[in-house]
């Protein structure tokens, strides 16, 4: 395995821990922000797709976020998926707007909000160990192919799992910085 494939599973990686982080992004705490609506994904034209590929999402207050829907048959399809997200949502369809107050920041909206931070973090975990699983593989057949040492192959496999490691520190601490700044009243 040459320097480009552990380059290519630390790019992977870091891919998992950028996406957790806009999942985050997308938790906000009490008051309106379009990111919040960003991990939405719609059943749109045979596809899943992200809401802001079929609506154009705004903040005209700060407890408020509105969605205006391109295609008018996608209307029950946004409002779906809105309802459907683990956000704790209750939209309003107006036509094509659809209005989305935001409720207010109870106890019990905090620990909702912290479970699906949650749910999030494992999600990142689980792609960052699944690509350590195809980095590790990748190295069996290496070694078996005789194209690596058995040193090369415990040095590799080594640096593989420190990397592991270092991206789910990573996500353990960006989890417990948001969930502070949800559970903060």
């Amino acid at each position: 395995m040459n320097k480009t494939e552990m380059g290519e599973i630390a790019k992977r990686m870091d891919g998992a821990l950028e996406a957790f982080r806009k999942e985050l992004a997308g938790l906000r705490t009490g008051r309106a922000h379009a990111n919040l609506l960003d991990p939405v994904m719609v059943e749109a034209y045979g596809q899943q797709m992200h809401l802001n590929q079929v609506g154009t999402v705004s903040v005209p207050e700060p407890r408020l976020i509105t969605v205006t829907v391109w295609d008018k048959s996608m209307v029950k399809a946004v409002d779906r998926a809105i309802r459907e997200s683990g956000l704790g949502l209750n939209p309003q369809t107006e036509g094509t707007l659809i209005r989305i107050p935001m409720p207010e920041m109870t106890a019990d909206r905090r620990k909702e909000l912290t479970k699906v931070a949650h749910k999030y973090a494992e999600q990142a975990r689980v792609a960052v160990r699944n690509v350590r699983r195809d980095g590790m593989e990748r190295l069996k057949k290496e070694d078996k192919g005789g194209t690596i040492s058995q040193d090369e192959h415990r040095r590799l496999s080594d640096e593989i799992q420190q990397m592991t490691d270092k991206h789910i520190a990573t996500i353990d601490q960006t989890l417990a910085t948001k969930e502070k700044e949800i559970l903060q009243v």
